[in-house]
């Protein structure tokens, strides 16, 4: 189950199971929203008004203006992707009037609320169809519900723009989990070597999980370039990022978490009561590293210079604590400071920090590998399999494989410059992902580990984030196409030995395009590009490299395939 309020409710309410070894509860009673009361002051850091009416684009007429990939090694892969933007568009919402939002928006596909994770995820496949669909701009939504001290609700109503009932303190009291950990009620937070803070937060604990915000916002930047969009939400993020420090960081400059949206997963008894997390620690030394790019990109040193300071504080002190050099793995540490026997995904957020030092960042890669734990025949499992409670069916954060968490992985083996290994596990995602469509005609929540199947339980035509895998995957590992706005370059990585290429990409402000066809005559390449705009492209194959300056109109190019045995 996502506890995520009343997201998994919304199908399941009422049930009591088991699922491996993990106790999984929903409580009916909980299904309520904050409809009623007076609201604060929100929104005061993010200057955007409201959007005036506007239609949402329509599949039949947005479809012909959508990226198009051509994969002729695997057509079935083109096939899921159309499906997975089909799916994506029955999730496009406008604000209703009343609710506060400011821009439409890409729901999280489960309920009637949006979800702050969810929504930064999704937002990496939108970005490849900015600005034909709703994507980054489904986050103003969220800051223009910010409180005065910088708090943002993970999770709001997508009609009413009201934070879930659950994770607002009605009672102004210390911090709590109101259903974290174990499943107990409403859990005091216990501050371990710093004061608590003087004025109570406005949420509980389970509200302010995965700080995403500013990961998304650059990820979104580095392909579309656009810098007036950073500059619009520099403020609310600083405010955010402050207001987290204020609450969830403890003594020991780590921070707290009660369950970070794992549900029931067996590392959560342990975080009891302000247990630090080692996911939560190493998202915030991301959110620090990329406030710094975001600073230095608005030509606010000062403010670089602090968030990168901060950010190397925090990698210190999550390998001096977390990194357990037995196990050459990084634990969650209890509200005593003691390691946590419980070896998840979680651990894997260090590589996308950069907070492992290289031979950390190879003790990580090599358990990718390792079939004891989370090398299993669908990687990556969200629970080793060594682990009690593995389940080999998923079991929703029990193991199952998510496309978030696999994306995270991957995303940090990339800043490591693995890849190889980044390009083999999303690919094998990819073909997974297509295996299970073909027999269900759908894309789901999450995958089986252990079978090719999806998993158990998990809710289907899920576009929400599982539309990162046939779009993005697809786009940036199976075509090979990776945009990088700032230089205004795309990089182009040809690794099948079929046709391939993509209509109407989308980077940087430019329409696209590209096509690789194997020339005739030989081991060659024809590659025949048009552009609206100008950029380099910059073609691998194997070991080899070729620019190529694009301008607008049409060209071609002969490119010698690959001699070196590497794809």
């Amino acid at each position: 189950m996502r506890q995520e309020g009343s997201k998994q409710m919304g199908s399941r309410m009422g049930l009591i199971g088991r699922i491996g070894l993990c106790w999984i509860a929903w409580d009916v009673n909980s299904f309520v929203l904050a409809t009623e009361g007076p609201t604060p002051a929100q929104g005061q850091y993010f200057a955007k008004p409201a959007a005036a009416a506007q239609p949402l684009p329509v599949w039949a007429e947005t479809k012909p203006l959508l990226p198009a990939p051509i994969y002729d090694d695997q057509p079935g892969y083109v096939e899921m992707y159309w499906k997975a933007w089909e799916l994506a568009f029955r999730n496009f919402h406008t604000p209703k009037p009343g609710s506060g939002y400011v821009s439409p928006f890409i729901d999280a596909a489960f309920n009637q609320n949006i979800f702050l994770w969810d929504t930064c995820f999704m937002t990496l496949f939108c970005n490849v169809a900015q600005p034909l669909v709703p994507g980054i701009g489904s986050l103003d939504n969220f800051y223009v519900k910010q409180y005065a001290d910088g708090e943002i609700c993970r999770e709001i109503n997508r009609s009413t723009g009201r934070d879930y009932v659950e994770w607002v303190n009605k009672t102004g009291g210390p911090l709590t989990s109101a259903w974290g950990y174990d499943g107990t009620r409403n859990i005091a937070i216990v501050y371990r070597g710093r004061e608590a803070p003087k004025v109570p937060s406005v949420l509980m604990l389970d509200a302010l999980n995965h700080p995403l915000f500013a990961w998304a916002e650059m990820e979104s930047y580095r392909i579309t370039g656009d810098q007036a969009r950073l500059k619009s939400v520099y403020p609310p993020l600083v405010k955010y990022y402050a207001a987290l420090q204020e609450y969830l960081r403890q003594g020991n400059g780590l921070y707290m978490t009660d369950w970070a949206s794992m549900d029931n997963s067996p590392r959560n008894p342990f975080l009891k009561g302000g247990g630090c997390a080692v996911d939560t620690s190493c998202e915030m030394a991301l959110v620090a590293r990329e406030m710094a790019a975001m600073a230095r990109t608005l030509s606010l040193q000062p403010d670089a210079a602090r968030f990168d300071k901060e950010a190397g504080e925090l990698r210190d002190a999550i390998n001096r604590l977390m990194w357990d050099p037995q196990t050459r793995f990084y634990y969650d540490l209890t509200l005593d400071g003691q390691r946590a026997p419980i070896k998840t995904i979680a651990a894997f957020w260090a590589l996308l920090a950069g907070v492992a030092a290289p031979a950390q960042a190879d003790a990580l890669a090599a358990e990718l590998d390792n079939p004891k734990t989370f090398g299993r025949r669908h990687r990556v499992p969200t629970l080793a399999a060594d682990q009690p409670g593995y389940n080999p069916l998923g079991g929703y954060w029990c193991g199952a494989v998510w496309a978030p968490t696999t994306t995270m992985v991957i995303r940090g083996l990339e800043c490591y410059g693995r890849q190889a290994l980044a390009r083999q596990l999303a690919l094998q995602d990819l073909d997974a992902t297509w295996q299970v469509f073909k027999t269900t005609g759908t894309v789901w929540e999450n995958y089986a580990p252990d079978a090719i199947s999806q998993g158990n339980p998990a809710k289907g035509d899920f576009v929400g984030w599982t539309g990162i895998i046939p779009i993005l995957y697809l786009l940036e590992y199976g075509v090979g196409l990776k945009p990088d706005a700032l230089r205004n370059e795309l990089v182009w990585e040809l690794g099948t030995a079929k046709r391939t290429g993509c209509e109407r990409y989308r980077f940087n402000g430019h329409v696209v395009d590209l096509l690789a066809a194997p020339a005739a005559d030989g081991p060659a390449w024809q590659i025949t590009v048009r552009s609206d705009g100008a950029f380099t492209l910059k073609v691998k194959t194997g070991r080899q490299e070729q620019r190529f300056a694009v301008g607008k109109g049409n060209a071609q190019w002969r490119v010698p395939a690959a001699t070196d045995g590497v794809l």
